[in-house]
């Protein structure tokens, strides 16, 4: 919600009459979750940022109506309420977003993402998996909404306590 917000304070700012998913994805990368997935599938967020900048102030300068840019934002907000609540969530992230922002694939916010060499399915793979596209990436998934794993401790099957840290291979592989 935060993100939305966002977009649209950055479209008025500009005096853009709609919000476009270039102005979506502006903000999602100060949203917690979504910058989580973006770090972990190794987008450069600083150079995301200046490319997304340039984009709006450049390309959308002459915005006096754009119904497409508008729609393509509902349909993604849809798109990722829809996801969440069939999933049995109650929350929709900027994780979520992000993930419904690849489904408009003639979208620039698309094209700037996948210039960065992510793709949709690695940020499901780390979203359901925990499975970091980034070698380097070490933090712990922690993203609300997605089913958490206990990172402190976890029992196994006779209630032993087990302090060992499994891979995401070992947890999805019997």
């Amino acid at each position: 919600e935060q993100a939305i917000h966002k977009a649209l304070s950055h479209a008025n700012e500009r005096s853009h009459e709609f919000a476009t998913l270039e102005h979506l994805l502006l903000a999602l990368l100060d949203e917690p979750d979504a910058q989580q997935v973006m770090r972990a599938c190794d987008v450069d967020i600083v150079q995301l940022r200046q490319s997304l900048t340039e984009y709006v102030e450049d390309e959308l300068s002459t915005l006096v109506t754009d119904v497409e840019g508008s729609e393509a934002v509902q349909r993604v907000i849809q798109r990722a309420a829809i996801h969440v609540q069939s999933s049995g969530r109650t929350e929709v992230t900027g994780a979520n977003v992000l993930v419904a922002m690849f489904a408009e694939r003639e979208s620039n916010a698309a094209y700037f993402l996948q210039d960065q060499n992510m793709t949709r399915y690695d940020a499901v793979n780390f979203i359901a998996h925990g499975v970091a596209k980034n070698n380097d990436y070490d933090e712990a998934r922690s993203l609300s909404g997605s089913d958490q794993i206990d990172d402190n401790l976890e029992k196994s099957a006779d209630g032993i306590e087990d302090s060992k840290k499994e891979s995401a291979l070992e947890k999805y592989c019997v």
